[in-house]
């Protein structure tokens, strides 16, 4: 969450920021958190000038006493009962305080960076960088050019799609729910009858893809300096919290209501969360973490040509990059990761572009974010498979998780950041998709050693 440093001493950047996230009402729940500050800020104030007559008087029950003024020290000892319960009074104005004021801070998101752009939906996200039938002219992450929106774009290279399809001997590509079924590798009914829509059943050499993917993509990371971690898929409410998925706006997350756990949305939950409550050393940082994990989300409200085959999933695999950063140089990290997650797709030889997220289409506790799509041939369509981000302090703050730097004694906020390394199931779709042949659909050379084969037949 926003510190209430940051909001008292630049309101007005604060501000400027939520609206650029399109956050209704952003003035007006500032000036609320301000309010309910400044009523705590009253209540110490005078909290503090209780204890101090407080101190006072009974200093004074004892000389008034030995002095022999017993009246006196009867109406100094009712003072300091009456003293101690006006502060006790207090002391529950600053708790109710505290409670409302942390509270309405987990109701505010996360300030966009400067560099984050205008926009208030997916169409208005800007295109950096994009690798479609080879290298297209686009402004790299660091370039000066105009930076084309994802309508602007897709108006320019319309004609270029074309000349990726193709599919199975010159025809119409078939999606991959349809070649899943030819070659037999996924079993989207057998999941139904299972467990329900949303939790396919991966068979033979649909399921080696998918372990191969899983080896890969772990492989790539390690070889990046990130160490691997196996952590549980079921977490606390204060994990949840931590990261930011709770409280749950959008009603995501499956919850164990006996045990009040939740299955995690994504790995970067539990991973982040070793980091709660922990003061780390500068020397330590930037701290790399991998992991795969089974990931379950509800996606309630989701419906159409979105949620066919594996656009759309409640149960999947991804593998997650996870970095814990000095302010500082966390800018230099997102650019790291960045980099990496470019690397896998163009090793995976799949048609890719990158997105910078406007203001409207980021999420909740984002400062800035990077999105990988890959093109689906049979669908004609992008598919997300990646998102990359800094977090700034807003995780870090409700994690409590700090840093102390070099020659310093007092603890600061780390940034957090992280980014899916990837997501399995629509790179599944994409390989599948853009891969068929008329002899089969071929893996790309990356995998061959993971999986074994060079095409499915």
């Amino acid at each position: 969450m926003l510190t209430l440093k940051l909001i008292t001493e630049d309101t007005e950047r604060v501000i400027r920021g939520l609206e650029k996230k399109h956050f209704t009402g952003a003035r007006e729940a500032i000036d609320e958190v301000l309010a309910v500050d400044r009523r705590r800020r009253e209540a110490q104030q005078q909290l503090d000038k209780n204890l101090n007559e407080q101190k006072q008087q009974s200093g004074m029950i004892g000389r008034l006493m030995k002095e022999g003024k017993r009246d006196e020290a009867e109406q100094a000892k009712q003072a300091v009962t009456a003293l101690k319960e006006r502060s006790k009074q207090l002391e529950e104005t600053m708790g109710q305080a505290q409670d409302e004021m942390n509270r309405l801070l987990c109701q505010i998101p996360n300030i966009p960076y400067d560099e984050v752009p205008e926009g208030r939906e997916a169409a208005d996200n800007r295109v950096v960088k994009s690798n479609l039938n080879g290298p297209t002219p686009s402004p790299s992450l660091n370039g000066g050019e105009h930076i084309p929106t994802v309508a602007e774009f897709d108006k320019e290279n319309e004609h270029l799609l074309p000349s990726i399809q193709g599919g199975a001997g010159g025809g119409s590509p078939l999606p991959h729910w349809e070649l899943a079924k030819k070659y037999n590798l996924i079993d989207f009914d057998l999941g139904v009858k299972i467990t329900g829509a949303g939790f396919p059943v991966y068979i033979g050499k649909g399921a080696q893809l998918q372990r191969a993917l899983i080896n890969f993509f772990l492989d790539e990371a390690r070889a990046s300096g990130y160490t691997e971690v196996m952590p549980p898929t079921v977490v606390n409410a204060a994990s949840g919290y931590g990261t930011g998925q709770l409280p749950d706006k959008e009603g995501q997350m499956y919850h164990c209501e006996v045990d009040d756990f939740y299955l995690i949305p994504t790995a970067e939950v539990p991973v982040t969360n070793i980091y709660r409550d922990e003061i780390l050393d500068e020397a330590q940082l930037p701290i790399k973490n991998c992991a795969y994990t089974e990931c379950f989300r509800r996606e309630a409200g989701s419906y159409g040509k979105d949620v066919r085959g594996l656009n759309r999933l409640h149960e999947f695999s991804k593998i997650e990059i996870v970095r814990i950063d000095t302010p500082e140089h966390s800018k230099e990290s997102h650019k790291e990761m960045l980099a990496h997650v470019e690397g896998l797709l163009k090793k995976l030889e799949l048609p890719y572009r990158i997105l910078l997220l406007c203001g409207g289409d980021q999420s909740f506790t984002s400062a800035i974010c990077y999105d990988f799509e890959v093109y689906s041939e049979a669908q004609g369509r992008w598919l997300e498979v990646s998102s990359v981000s800094n977090f700034d302090t807003y995780q870090a703050n409700r994690l409590k998780c700090r840093y102390r730097p070099a020659g310093s004694k007092k603890p600061e906020l780390c940034h957090t950041l992280n980014g899916s390394a990837l997501a399995l199931p629509r790179i599944v779709a994409a390989l599948l998709e853009n891969n068929q042949t008329p002899e089969g659909i071929r893996i790309p050379k990356a995998l061959q050693k993971y999986t074994g084969f060079d095409i499915i037949d």
